[in-house]
């Protein structure tokens, strides 16, 4: 066999970090249909090397594992989990998604050229916190106070921003943060009622995304209105609105083609999902006695009976 016929057949490893538990990850899926989608058949030309974890702590292991195996490209999940990965390697290309602000996060210099080893794709809009905070206002008449759930093991950046659109959408923010992996939501939710909150904003962050299940339940129990990121409306809050992760996750595997295919990661802008969903979910709004206004039902993608 001839060498070009060599690296043409040589099997790519893609290494993935995660902050999740270990199991089905719908992000990690989308990520793989999409290389798929490009032409690539894992065990053939491509192999993927899963990390998870939902204890921060442990992302320097895993991104060192990674760097040990000799994995091509590192494809991150959050900015946590992308600084972890740059101190492991300035050499291994590395994709992040599902980052607040790339530049405040310090994962690159500039957007439109990265330079180093690290370009990747958000899905945050920075007129989102507005926009949900808007949203909230005409879905709830009358809203004055709003519960805001984070995670402890994120940047401040993301919390300010929901507390600055909160203030200047005329509303009372009360922000909590959720520390991980076993986060206190009986706490939590005990702060929520002593706050008075009339809504709740669950952001799309690690610990949240794990809970979500739980916390829409709980909201939903005390009658409170609450609104998740679009994906994550299979958690069954009242509203669940914004930008994609799973679109971001599907245009990081075009990110990592480019690379496999020999560009360099810092002269691949970072590039922003911008498409907004807007799901509603009546069931939900019925129990907790919500009348959902003509004008938010007319702008639904999608409305859940």
């Amino acid at each position: 066999m001839v060498p070009s016929e060599r690296q043409a057949t040589r099997v790519k490893r893609v290494g993935v970090m995660l902050p999740a538990a270990p199991g089905p990850n719908l992000s990690l899926d989308v990520f793989r249909e999409g290389l798929r989608e490009l032409g690539y058949v894992e065990g053939q030309d491509i192999a993927f090397e899963p990390r998870f974890t939902n204890q921060m702590a442990q992302l320097p292991d895993l991104a060192a594992e990674l760097v040990g195996l000799g994995v091509d490209v590192i494809a991150v999940v959050g900015a946590v989990t992308a600084r972890a990965a740059m101190r492991a390697t300035a050499d291994i290309p590395i994709v992040f998604t599902v980052v607040v602000d790339a530049v405040e996060d310090e994962l690159v210099p500039a957007m439109e050229r990265p330079g180093g080893n690290v370009t990747g794709v958000t899905s945050f809009d920075p007129e989102q916190p507005r926009s949900q905070m808007r949203l909230l206002k005409e879905a709830i008449p009358g809203l004055q106070r709003v519960a805001i759930l984070g995670d402890a093991a994120i940047m401040g950046a993301l919390m300010a921003a929901n507390e600055a659109a909160a203030k200047a959408e005329g509303l009372n923010p009360h922000a909590l943060l959720l520390q991980g992996p076993a986060p206190d939501l009986d706490g939590a939710f005990a702060a929520i009622r002593q706050a008075g909150a009339e809504a709740l904003l669950v952001l799309e962050v690690p610990v949240t995304n794990a809970h979500g299940g739980r916390i829409a339940e709980r909201a939903t129990a005390m009658r409170l209105p609450s609104m998740f990121a679009v994906d994550r409306a299979v958690h069954e809050p009242m509203l669940a609105y914004g930008t994609s992760i799973l679109e971001a996750a599907r245009r990081m595997a075009g990110v990592v083609d480019h690379i496999l295919k020999g560009a360099r990661p810092g002269d691949l802008p970072v590039e922003a999902v911008t498409r907004h969903g807007l799901v509603v979910n009546l069931k939900v709004a019925r129990k907790i006695g919500v009348t959902i206004p003509p004008d938010v039902l007319g702008r639904a993608d999608r409305v859940i009976e």
